[in-house]
């Protein structure tokens, strides 16, 4: 019984997730006290942007989308993924297929006004990126 278990799980962490199964299991696991969904994610980078430090590849157009997976990319990741692509990562890998090992997490994003964070808030998709090696270019869009 216990080698079963074991085979399982093997075959869960071995199966890609897309964007919209990431959002779907990270709203569920926000629930529980885990929090957050690990495995293997496969998207095309279809949006980025740059907040203070921080880099962002989005699988939709529009970041707001509910159905966007977005990877939250640490500056030194960032600074390893230059190295390897020889330019800033936000236009390196725009366009790409990838393939990402993390975990997903819902991130409450808040509305201000003013200087002044409101009621008003919306979710996001995130995987944390803190290692260069977490992401695998496997094509083109």
């Amino acid at each position: 019984m216990c080698l079963l278990g074991s085979t399982n799980t093997q075959a869960q962490q071995s199966t890609i997730i897309t964007p919209i199964e990431a959002v779907m299991r990270a709203a569920e696991a926000a629930t529980t006290k885990e929090r957050f969904v690990r495995g293997v994610f496969e998207m095309v980078v279809r949006g980025s942007g740059r907040q203070d430090s921080m880099a962002y590849l989005n699988s939709e157009v529009d970041y707001r989308d509910q159905r966007a997976l977005t990877l939250a990319i640490l500056p030194r990741a960032q600074a390893a993924l230059q190295q390897l692509y020889g330019t800033d990562v936000v236009n390196a890998l725009k366009g790409k297929r990838l393939r990402v090992t993390g975990s997903a997490q819902r991130a409450t994003i808040w509305f201000y006004s003013n200087g002044q964070r409101t009621e008003k808030y919306y979710f996001q998709t995130h995987v944390m990126i803190f290692r260069a090696d977490q992401i695998t270019v496997i094509g083109d869009s």
